[in-house]
């Protein structure tokens, strides 16, 4: 499994329903993307459940690297370019991804919260506790689906979940799901 991320930054009197409109005519586009676990199209906006911007920053969890190579270079993603420039385009490699006790409901709300690797310690040791975290997170009423993956390169762990609501249950920064595509989230490995 990898995850994949990149934040839009909108400026402060951005309108937001020109992201919404966006998602409700384009989302659709990734329901059945090969390769795909699944996309989170998530918003957040300047002054609402305490952001201090507005942004669109959609998250990806894919099952097959070759799907999140035509994605980004054969597939949608150029509209992005087109439209918005090139963000930079985050990834992690996969360590764990649960199904949450609320995983046939729809996902309102998501939290994404990156974390330094500690100094010192064994790898191994924060690893488990990472794992452990993500199932504790999955456990917790409300929630849809949690999952954790690292960057080596930045020793930076990326903990992200989905809610049943607007208002989840987890620290970090909260976002609101416009939609989501999951044509391979029953091939997610646990």
């Amino acid at each position: 499994m990898l995850a994949m991320r990149y934040g839009l930054t909108l400026p402060a009197d951005y309108d937001m329903e020109i992201i919404r409109r966006r998602v409700a005519t384009r989302g659709h586009l990734l329901d059945a993307w090969e390769g795909l676990g699944l996309k989170a199209y998530l918003v957040r906006e300047r002054g609402v459940h305490g952001s201090p911007v507005n942004e669109y920053a959609p998250f990806y969890l894919w099952h097959t690297v070759a799907g999140m190579n035509r994605f980004l270079w054969e597939g949608p993603f150029q509209g992005i370019v087109d439209d918005f420039g090139r963000p930079s385009v985050r990834q992690w490699s996969g360590l764990a991804c649960a199904a949450g006790v609320a995983a046939h409901s729809p996902a309102r709300g998501a939290v994404l919260r990156l974390r330094r690797v500690p100094d010192g310690g064994l790898l191994a040791d924060f690893m488990a506790e990472t794992t452990r975290e993500t199932e504790r997170l999955a456990a917790e009423d409300g929630a849809v689906l949690a999952a954790s993956a690292v960057d080596a390169g930045r020793w930076e762990v990326i903990h992200f979940s989905l809610w049943d609501s607007h208002l989840p249950k987890a620290d970090g920064d909260t976002y609101e799901v416009l939609h989501l595509s999951a044509p391979g989230r029953d091939r997610l490995p646990g």
